[in-house]
Parts: C-alpha cells; structure tokens; sequence
C-alpha cells in the first residue's frame, strides 16, 4: 500500500540535465513547449521505503521515428528513480538571474538514476536504437566519372589527426558519454545475465578502469561461485527475476 504521497509537476526547464535521464526521455523533453509540463514526479511511501517515480505526459510519449510506421511504438511512460547518497561530495543548487545574480537554492543530499519500466514499448525502443546505431555513418557511391576539380587529396584529414591526438592523451580507449556506455551495457544484459570484464570491454570498447566504474554503480561482482569472475546487474537495474528472488516472492506469497 502507497501511502503519504504527493505529486510535483515537472517543466522543461526544471534544472534535470540529460545526463540523469535516458537520452530519449531528454529528447521528447525538449520536444515540450517553453516552460510547459514535460511530466510529474510522485513521492510516497511503499511499506516504509521511499519511492520516486515520475511519468511523462501523454502528449510527450509519441516517437518521431524515421522510416518506422508501427503507431504502437512510444517512449515508456513511468520512470521509478533508483535513489543513492552523494558519497561524501558536497553538491548545491544554484539559480541564475538574468542580471547575473547567482543564488544558492539548496543542498543536495541524494543521487536520483532514472531509469523505465521494461515494458514492450521499451523494449520495441531498444531495438530500434540497436538498429539504428548499427547503420554506417557514410555511405559509398559509384561515380559514372572522375571529379577532379572540387576534390583534392590529403596526406591525412583533419579529424584524423584530432583523434590520434586524443587517443595519444586519454589512451588507445577514448571515452564515451557515460550515458551511451550505460545503453550499451543495459543492452547486452538484456541478452545474457553475466558477462565478465573482457567481454564487456569488447562490447562497448572502453577503458577498463571506466567501465569498472561504472559497473560498481550498476553491477554486482561475482567473486566466487558458479558465475566466478563476472559482473551481473543489480536487482533494482534488472528485467528478470534470479532463482532466490522468485523462491522468496512464492514463499512470501
């Protein structure tokens, strides 16, 4: 039974940044007129545990997306917050005026990862980004003939001297928004429960050191036991049940 709840309506420029929400709920986002509704966000109270959902606007869940007529593809609606402390950080909030008056509003006291409800609508987006990002960037195309007066050779472009620059700096392993490197882990777990560090280094071709971090906050290392040396997710990131979890439910039941 939820009890003590309330709600909070939530706009376009409530101060949430991208990078604390799925990149598809911060795009219908900024679909949302200026200053207008994106969602609410409800807090109660489930059997003395705090719980943070929010859900997104009916008129926000509809998907634009290119080339896919399926009307029943939307963006799921409820997002339950996983709720964790600042681990001894101090974090504040401040506003800023249009006269450039910078006020402190609060402190922050705890971490919110957004993250949706498995539903088939989800998991039809999931595809579709799967899809999606495996399409190649450039595509070749005969020429009946030779161009020879707009394009010239180079010894080597641009970007490709900026990127051997950076992978000098940060490593053979550059970085990627922790947000894609997050969509990519949460879509192999949906194929296989364990994986160790190799196999995921291999998916996402990121730095060790980086993706251990990031699996500390959303894995569990298996140390011993039959999964000896891998990493799975942790139950609240889960869209399955594990055998003690579903012998618990059948007992409680």
């Amino acid at each position: 039974e939820v009890s003590a709840f309330h709600q909070v309506s939530l706009t376009h420029n409530s101060g949430i940044t991208s990078e604390t929400v799925p990149k598809y709920l911060s795009q219908q986002w900024d679909k949302a007129a200026e200053k207008g509704d994106v969602g609410k966000i409800t807090i109660g109270k489930y059997q003395g545990k705090t719980e943070v959902c929010f859900s997104l606007i009916d008129e926000l869940t509809a998907l634009d997306a290119v080339g896919e007529n399926d009307a029943s593809l939307q963006v799921p609606k409820d997002h339950p917050f996983t709720m964790h402390t600042v681990g001894g950080q101090t974090m504040a909030v401040f506003s800023h005026s249009d006269t450039d008056e910078i006020s402190l509003e609060g402190m922050v006291v705890h971490r919110a990862e957004c993250r949706p409800v498995v539903t088939d609508s989800y998991m039809k987006l999931k595809k579709l980004q799967i899809k999606e990002s495996v399409k190649p960037q450039r595509l070749s195309q005969q020429l009946e003939r030779a161009v020879t007066t707009i394009f010239k050779p180079v010894a080597n472009h641009d970007f490709n001297v900026e990127y051997e620059k950076k992978k000098k700096t940060e490593g053979k392993m550059v970085r990627a928004e922790r947000q894609l490197v997050l969509d990519m882990l949460f879509s192999a777990f949906e194929k296989h429960q364990y994986y160790n560090i190799k196999a995921l280094v291999d998916i996402t071709k990121q730095p060790v050191t980086y993706l251990k971090e990031i699996m500390r906050e959303i894995g569990t290392y298996n140390s011993k036991g039959a999964h000896k040396s891998t990493w799975e997710l942790k139950p609240e990131y889960r869209h399955y049940q594990s055998a003690e979890e579903e012998e618990e439910e059948m007992q409680t039941t």
